[in-house]
């Protein structure tokens, strides 16, 4: 089976975050399985009481307390979902040299490429055991690898992370942060401010602050990064209930994404700090919230073997990224870990999301020589 017609098998699968994975954790399993891998997989319910599973299958070595390998090639099952009026989102078509469809590029496409790779290697011959880890709902939070992390269900020396990077290995990345901001007023009737607080008008004041945070957070950079600095931003703000109602509600969606190194909760603190300065300003302000989200970065050494191996492979210097990965819980794992996969990360999400013929091609030949390097040699 070509890499195209994997790819074609694994689109045709609907695994859209809010659904179940178990179609799709179904079929590599029996892949796997095929090629001469152990499969086991690893069950929990979501929040919304909806069953999905984390798949590992291993060569080389049996599992155990203690699994360990060599290398894991790592990718993530689910898909974002897509616009009703795509007809062939699920259906892999093939136009000018790319694959359109749903997944196509994030990230079935390392997917396909990583079964195309392990199929080229005589697994009877690893000299060091080999893993290939595919986890649920990295789109809606990291869920899945999260789990996998938390449970140590293996430990593995190197890891290659399937994310759109254009094939440009990506050694670093930045982690990813949310929180929501309630603030509470007193509603009033307009025409008599003083009967009321606006929780608006507080929401301006903590806003006003949050930049000024987010200036002096770029004090503190990492060079290998652009923008080099842990970036803030407030993307959704909602508050009020009439234009002649004093406002008694605001919220806001604070997210940030800080530089390896750097701890998340840095910018809880510095929000803390913030509600505190304008608390004792402002007696009536009532501000309260929920950290949701707190993922941190990772950093792979310059000098590691699989770095310096991925750039002899691709011609290309490792960079890095700004979005997030399931590379930091792999690191969790013990792991150097590298992000790199076929595509552009500019076109996933969309409606017409693809991947690059070549890319996908040339993704094969990457993976297999580094399997053949890593654990073959």
């Amino acid at each position: 089976m070509t890499v195209q017609q994997t790819l074609a098998e694994l689109v045709a699968i609907d695994s859209v975050s809010s659904r179940s994975n178990l179609s799709i954790a179904g079929y590599l399993a029996q892949h796997c399985e095929a090629l001469g891998f152990s499969v086991n997989d690893f069950p929990y319910t979501d929040a919304n009481g909806i069953e999905k599973v984390n798949l590992i299958a291993l060569a080389g070595t049996e599992f155990s307390d203690t699994t360990g390998v060599e290398l894991a090639l790592v990718g993530h099952t689910d898909t974002v979902p897509y616009d009703p009026t795509w007809e062939d989102a699920l259906k892999l078509t093939e136009r000018q040299g790319k694959l359109f469809g749903r997944g196509a590029c994030d990230t079935k496409a390392f997917i396909a490429a990583a079964l195309s790779a392990v199929a080229a290697v005589n697994l009877e011959q690893l000299k060091h055991p080999l893993a290939l880890v595919f986890t649920a709902d990295e789109e809606i939070g990291l869920v899945g690898a999260k789990r996998l992390a938390k449970a140590r269900a293996l430990q593995t020396r190197y890891a290659i992370v399937g994310e759109p990077t254009s094939l440009r290995p990506m050694r670093a990345g930045k982690g990813y942060c949310v929180a929501e901001i309630l603030i509470k007023g007193r509603e009033g009737h307009s025409a008599y401010p003083a009967l009321g607080t606006s929780a608006v008008f507080g929401a301006a004041r903590l806003l006003t602050k949050i930049e000024e945070m987010a200036v002096r957070l770029r004090s503190d950079e990492h060079a290998a990064f652009d923008p080099p600095c842990t970036t803030l931003n407030v993307g959704l703000i909602r508050g009020g209930t009439a234009k002649n109602v004093i406002a008694g509600e605001c919220r806001m969606t604070l997210e940030w994404r800080p530089i390896p190194g750097q701890e998340p909760s840095r910018v809880l603190d510095l929000l803390y700090q913030a509600i505190e300065a304008e608390t004792a300003l402002h007696p009536a302000f009532v501000c309260e919230v929920d950290a949701a989200r707190a993922d941190e970065g990772f950093e792979t050494s310059a000098d590691s073997r699989l770095v310096s191996l991925l750039e002899e492979l691709t011609g290309r210097e490792a960079g890095t990224v700004a979005f997030g990965t399931e590379a930091a819980q792999m690191a969790e794992l013990g792991a150097e870990a590298v992000v790199i996969g076929a595509g552009d990360i500019r076109v996933a999400h969309r409606t017409g999301e693809f991947v690059p013929v070549d890319e996908l091609e040339k993704c094969v030949e990457i993976l297999t020589q580094t399997v053949q390097r890593l654990c073959s040699s």
